[in-house]
């Protein structure tokens, strides 16, 4: 994930304002839409969108724990005492916070029991309320008591036990703790949820009103009046407009959380079950947020000489020694998306550590179609391999599942899957294996990177010459081969655009749209960076004879929010962007902008940056006029605050820890009528009622072709993504 969202970090930085991002870069994060940085290019005039995000306050989580010193992980509550210390109450003793170490101590068995002592005037009434789970003091001498049988309020009213009313909703609140904030308002959380007294009057907060949790053991209100909530699965924090949902160990030791209290930073101490997390806010840009990235991944996540982006493994949940890299399906294309994303940050501020990167990029990529040449079963000119593989390594990537054997049991359950040897073979010079049966997803990925670093990044005719080399030899393959890929062992599964495939073949009508998308983008890539007129006439001769024009149209197969293939989401917006962007007929760039547009709509819940950008710099402001009239196809206005969000919540922490929403209150499940006839029903999928998917801080990817629908996911905190 890391090395997509740096597609996004430096994306669209227009060409005008180079000079001045370059002396900004460390305070602000500027973002402009400008053809995703590509101004100048072949393609039509676009509206510029000037975003300063400036900076922002990136959330980070310490936990500490009895290696810290505490006198044990059992955290029963915590206090900020006068001189600004953290104090624990632990099952085996009181500590107090010094200089990020732990010590015990005996100074504050007063200062926990004066936390839960009731006024002398209040006593009778709470005689037979149950236990005092906490007491609260506000502004103007009033006191709140929470107990185990309500909510007692002392004030120029009285003293009394209250019952809360907000419209149509009366409650009788129980194991109820207790918060001032500092605005002067009182918070109460129960199991019946959340409420809020401000002027004589109460808010009732439940799942329909964004809640995440109701089975609540804490509160704590903020100096800012942001309140904090714990629960027994998780904390919660609400802004007065935005709720966030705190659980698993991305954010603490332990879901069961006991005690809340926040510092005068606005900073949370949490006490539970297994320790204690101080969740703290940095300030920071998204300039600062990239290098972090990409600094990550140059320690963490690269393989082979080449440097192929792809997740690391750790021997130790969230420790980030003993790690190792593996190879996977899709190197090609995580290392085009990461590569892509140094060309637009070489494009907006020229830091030659960004050219660097992005011509390691295009090495590693290039050699994916040099490796196969003049190998045992070399393959015809042209072919891209998946991956490669070093043959010193002590593995053997044929054994196992690719021996013949094991292919045929692949048959069984994947009726495209072709059995033959080696899908590894090794090259000329015997250092590598390369992987054959090269995808779609392969090819769309490269199609993108390579437009991107001729136009951003090869600044000699020496270094333009070599990208271009590249895609000319493939296009030619696949023109060469009925539009598709062929290996040493004929015909890939899945890298198949041919019209005998695509709108003959009954297998294949639901690729129809997606694959038309991408062959028209190959072809306008490859008449942008060669000039030569045949492939404009190869794209012609498919839309007249093929229809692939029309097949655009209708890229999927949609039947709602959250149906379809996510993989294919992210394939279709990297070849519709090339697809539109150098598409020298007016007419048919805005036939395709109305395809994009209905693409985007299926995908804008999901608050992805890189689909918003994507879609918002070939989009904004084009108008497209049919038989019902002209509509504007500009994205909605939620577009750009959606993307900007993402980008300032994406973890700094990329480990895949587990987040589990399905118990959540303000969550909407996906219908099965939006499956598929002969698929799986939708199960563990949903939103918020909000209308859009779960933050990206609340959910755990690793690349952008991950359901964004999916409720629980993450695992064990062994994966850096």
């Amino acid at each position: 994930m890391v090395m997509a969202t740096k597609i996004i970090l430096f994306s669209g930085i227009g060409r005008e304002v180079k000079v001045r991002v370059q002396k900004m870069m460390h305070c602000l994060g500027v973002v402009t839409v400008s053809t995703m940085l590509c101004s100048g290019l072949a393609s039509a005039e676009q509206p510029k969108a000037p975003v300063k995000v400036g900076v922002f306050p990136q959330e980070k989580r310490t936990f500490y724990t009895e290696a810290d010193g505490l006198p044990s992980n059992d955290v029963r509550a915590v206090a900020l005492v006068k001189s600004g210390r953290i104090v624990a109450r632990t099952a085996k003793g009181d500590a107090v916070l010094n200089n990020g170490k732990w010590s015990a101590t005996n100074d504050f068995t007063s200062f926990f029991k004066a936390k839960k002592t009731v006024p002398f005037a209040m006593r009778a009434v709470l005689r037979k309320a149950g236990a005092v789970l906490a007491v609260t003091r506000g502004p103007e001498d009033q006191v709140a008591v929470g107990t185990e049988g309500g909510v007692f309020l002392s004030d120029h009213e009285g003293t009394r036990q209250v019952f809360p009313r907000d419209g149509h909703k009366s409650w009788a609140p129980t194991n109820v703790t207790v918060s001032y904030d500092s605005l002067g308002r009182l918070w109460f959380a129960s199991y019946q949820g959340a409420g809020r007294y401000e002027k004589g009057e109460w808010t009732l907060f439940t799942g329909a009103e964004g809640l995440p949790y109701d089975d609540m053991t804490a509160v704590a209100g903020g100096t800012d009046g942001t309140v904090w909530f714990g629960t027994a699965i998780g904390a919660i924090r609400y802004d007065g407009s935005t709720w966030a949902y705190r659980q698993g160990k991305r954010w603490l030791p332990s879901d069961e959380v006991r005690d809340i209290v926040v510092d005068a930073d606005g900073n949370a101490w949490v006490a539970t079950a297994g320790g204690v997390s101080f969740i703290h806010f940095k300030g920071m840009t998204l300039g600062e947020k990239a290098k972090h990235y990409e600094d990550e991944i140059d320690k963490y996540n690269r393989r082979t000489e080449f440097g192929y982006v792809i997740e690391a493994h750790a021997s130790q949940a969230g420790k980030k020694t003993d790690t190792r890299v593996g190879n996977s399906d899709n190197d090609g294309l995580w290392t085009s998306m990461y590569g892509a994303g140094e060309c637009f940050a070489y494009g907006a501020t020229k830091d030659p550590l960004a050219k660097r990167r992005a011509k390691r990029a295009f090495a590693a990529l290039r050699f994916l179609s040099e490796a196969p040449k003049g190998s045992k079963h070399e393959p015809p000119r042209g072919f891209i391999a998946r991956t490669v593989l070093e043959t010193s390594s002590e593995k053997n990537p044929n054994s196992g599942g690719y021996t013949i054997e094991g292919q045929l049991r692949k048959k069984q359950q994947d009726g495209y899957w072709r059995v033959y040897e080696p899908r590894w073979p090794k090259s000329a010079d015997g250092k590598y294996y390369w992987k054959s049966d090269t995808s779609s997803d392969e090819l769309d990925g490269h199609y993108f990177f390579y437009p991107l670093y001729y136009d951003l990044v090869a600044e000699t005719e020496d270094e333009k010459s070599a990208a271009r080399e590249i895609v000319r030899a493939n296009i030619d393959h696949l023109i060469s081969h009925d539009f598709s890929m062929h290996d040493h062992a004929g015909k890939t599964r899945w890298s198949v655009y041919g019209p005998n495939d695509i709108n003959q073949d009954r297998e294949w009508h639901e690729e129809r749209g997606l694959k038309s998308i991408s062959i028209l983008s190959y072809l306008n890539v490859a008449y942008h960076m060669t000039g030569d007129k045949k492939y404009r006439d190869v794209a012609k001769e498919l839309r007249d004879k093929h229809s692939y024009h029309t097949n655009v149209m209708w890229p999927k197969y949609q039947r709602g929010i959250g149906s379809g293939n996510q993989s294919d989401d992210e394939m279709a917006f990297m070849a519709y962007y090339n697809l539109v962007k150098y598409e020298p007929d007016p007419k048919l760039r805005k036939m395709y902008v109305a395809s994009f547009a209905n693409s985007w709509r299926q995908e804008e819940p999901e608050m992805n940056p890189f689909f918003n950008f994507c879609f918002a710099s070939q989009g904004m402001g084009v108008e497209f006029t049919n038989i019902w009239g002209t509509f504007d196809l500009s994205p909605w206005e939620t577009w750009l605050e959606d993307a900007i969000g993402t980008l300032k919540h994406f973890p700094l922490d990329r480990f895949d820890w587990r987040h589990t929403n399905h118990h959540r209150k303000d969550l909407i499940l996906l219908s099965d009528h939006w499956a598929d006839a002969y698929d799986d029903k939708f199960q563990g999928k949903g939103y918020r009622n909000t209308g859009k998917v779960l933050p990206v801080d609340e959910r755990y990817f690793s690349h952008w072709n991950a359901s964004p629908w999916e409720l629980d996911t993450g695992g064990g905190g062994h994966v850096i993504g």
